[in-house]
């Protein structure tokens, strides 16, 4: 029973980290908490519906078109409400990604209306395999699957490629890695795409696995995956992976223990109870103001 929990819960911790990893990195570089991160996981979700049910596209090319749609759709959303507000207040670019949650869960609303869809039961055949006394489904080997490569293949553009180094200068100062040579709009925008990449497969994912994809999906998502980047510590990477897992792991234990009307809640009390604890996230460290 413990074991089929787990399965359970990595395989939606995998969805909740993906999304994270979006809000940890943007934080990490410009120290913006962007709060339109859910509906860019929604839109991803739209996407890769329209993809299967439209274009009869398999469920790789969905999720890959999905992707590119949400990075470019992320460079944008930097260029337009958050580059002129990079010199302003805090107040002022929070209250920009808030304006921008708004308009694009409205505009979702107004073109696919306000029923949920779903994804096609064709579109991935699910067959169950047995692990031990456990049951896991082919559907979540495919999410953890995808997860798993997109978190490696992140790690490594950041850790082994120059424009990771530049990500990681750009985080340390953004001002000195400009006078040292680096495009720091650049870095800005290529920070949103890639994050805005990862919520898109989430948002697919999320979609083929609950079979439900609204206009406001986003938003419990969103600030579910938002805790688990602060459980993880803030700007960290390895954090905001291992806060994904951890809440996914709690929610559904949670349920199976008989409190699925508070599973939304349960994600909430960790956080407060870690940060109580340990302020700066399981694996954060201590973040020096930006000047």
């Amino acid at each position: 029973m413990l074991l089929q929990q787990l399965i359970n819960g990595i395989a939606l911790g995998s969805t909740y980290a993906l999304i994270a990893l979006g809000y940890t990195m943007v934080y990490g570089i410009i120290a913006l908490i962007n709060f339109a991160h859910g509906e860019i996981y929604m839109t991803g979700a739209f996407v890769g519906l329209f993809m299967v049910t439209t274009l009869k596209a398999n469920i790789f090319v969905a999720m890959a078109a999905a992707m590119i749609f949400c990075m470019a759709m992320g460079v944008v959303m930097e260029f337009v409400a958050y580059r002129p507000l990079r010199k302003s207040s805090r107040l002022s670019a929070l209250i920009s990604a808030i304006g921008v949650s708004i308009f694009l869960q409205t505009l979702a609303l107004m073109v696919f209306g306000a029923d949920a869809k779903g994804y096609p039961d064709e579109v991935f055949p699910i067959r169950q395999l047995h692990l031990g006394s456990a049951e896991i489904s082919t559907l979540q080997l495919l999410i953890i699957g995808v997860s798993a490569v997109l978190m490696i293949g992140l790690e490594f553009i950041v850790r082994k490629t120059k424009i990771g180094k530049a990500m990681r200068a750009t985080s340390e100062d953004y001002n000195t890695a400009a006078l040292m040579g680096i495009n720091v709009n650049r870095i800005i925008s290529f920070t949103f795409a890639l994050g805005s990449a990862l919520a898109a497969a989430g948002g697919v994912l999320v979609g083929i696995l609950f079979n439900a994809v609204s206009f406001n999906m986003g938003l419990m998502a969103g600030l579910k995956a938002f805790a688990a980047a602060v459980l993880g510590g803030i700007g960290s990477i390895p954090g905001a992976m291992l806060g994904g897992l951890l809440l996914g792991v709690a929610e559904v234990l949670g349920v199976a223990a008989g409190y699925s009307s508070y599973r939304d809640a349960i994600a909430f009390a960790i956080l407060v109870l870690v940060l109580l604890v340990k302020p700066t996230g399981l694996l954060g460290q201590k973040i020096h103001k930006k000047v």
